[in-house]
């Protein structure tokens, strides 16, 4: 039992030590957009795709942001899934204001066999703008950006050879329990993307993010688009895994803090963001024999003094929102947060989301925003 005991201890320490290493290599080799690029004579169309589901509470600022976007050649695209919050009113007022510039679809009814999302991001993609565009945008409907994102970005895509381009957004943590997980989740997601390997095509990393995903329209109509995986519940992931296996480029760059959002309120949308993402990876099955791993890890600092070692559960402690939250101050442009010291936390947030995943994966359906929707 000693030995099991001692192994668990080190074993620990060394695969956050590992994690926290792996994450400052990787934030050093994430490239970053030119800070004010000149686009060419004639900047090629792009069509910006945004779905909305029940999104009043961050939608006005959001897409004020993307109307302001200083690039020409830009339309706008959103598709408002059934919405009954308020959000049909503010894009109603907005497309009135800028009707040059945006377009609002409105869609009643989910087709069998698709995902709310999915469905919306097919219908935009077939719209004459979209058509007529030689770049797809993809973003999702509570994410704002500066006013010269959009051009910055383009140019980093067109000077290299680049079909697909994820830009890492900053997490805006307002509650208490946002401000505890979201910035480690953030690094979480960062530790296990390698940057630098994104662009080879010899190696497997991919990546695609819901804050904003570039696409050229040849390689996304290459391997069909949305419908292509119509029940794909991380579908931006996904995505650009099915560019990138089709012998496409995919590239990942830094987009905060000018490419910002926040993704969920309070601790009850944390949760069942958990339930819905974990649910969805491919590898689902593995999630009951790792998840007692994960907790062991996670929780190390408060089991650790009892088996003889409280310098390690110190040093455990403060060196995660240490290093993590550097990285995190640079993405975001915002100070150390005090409540990082509870990271532990994290761990019980995964451990509840993961759990409820499970179940829904052993019912056969994917929940979020209101629908149920069966995978098979």
């Amino acid at each position: 039992m000693m030995v099991w005991l001692e192994a668990a201890s080190w074993g620990s320490e060394g695969v956050i030590l590992a994690a926290l290493t792996l994450l400052r290599r990787h934030w050093a080799r994430l490239p970053e957009l030119d800070t004010d690029p000149a686009l060419p004579a004639q900047p090629p169309a792009i069509c910006l795709c945004i779905p909305v589901r029940n999104e009043a509470a961050e939608l006005a600022a959001a897409l004020d942001s993307w109307l302001a976007q200083d690039y020409p050649a830009l339309h706008i695209l959103v598709v408002d899934d059934g919405s009954t919050d308020g959000s049909t009113e503010i894009l109603r007022q907005r497309q009135a204001a800028r009707p040059e510039r945006l377009r609002v679809l409105r869609n009643e009814i989910l087709p069998p066999g698709w995902l709310g999302k999915n469905h919306a991001l097919d219908l935009a993609s077939r719209q004459p703008e979209a058509l007529a565009a030689a770049w797809l945008l993809f973003v999702d409907g509570d994410v704002q950006a500066s006013p010269d994102l959009l051009r910055r970005a383009l140019v980093f895509a067109e000077a290299q050879p680049t079909d697909i381009l994820a830009l890492v957004p900053a997490i805006d943590a307002v509650s208490p329990a946002e401000r505890v997980i979201l910035p480690i989740a953030a690094s979480a997601f960062l530790l296990a993307v390698p940057p630098h390997q994104v662009p080879n095509p010899r190696h497997p990393a991919f990546c695609g993010v819901g804050g904003f995903t570039l696409v050229r329209r040849e390689a996304y109509d290459a391997v069909g688009g949305h419908a292509g995986a119509p029940l794909e519940a991380i579908d931006d992931m996904m995505l650009a895994r099915r560019v990138k296996a089709a012998g496409f480029i995919n590239r990942l760059a830094k987009g905060g803090p000018d490419l910002h959002l926040r993704m969920y309120h309070g601790l009850w949308e944390l949760v069942r963001a958990m339930r819905k993402n974990a649910a969805a990876l491919p590898f689902w099955w593995l999630l009951p024999p790792l998840l007692p791993m994960a907790l062991m890890i996670g929780l190390a600092p408060l089991w650790l003094p009892f088996t003889g070692h409280p310098i390690l559960a110190l040093l455990l402690w403060l060196l995660v929102p240490a290093l993590a939250g550097d990285v995190q101050q640079r993405m975001t442009g915002r100070p150390m947060d005090l409540l990082w010291a509870l990271w532990p936390l994290n761990t019980l947030v995964f451990a509840a989301g993961t759990a409820w995943a499970l179940w829904d994966r052993i019912r056969g359906v994917n929940h979020w925003r209101g629908r149920d929707v069966r995978l098979r």
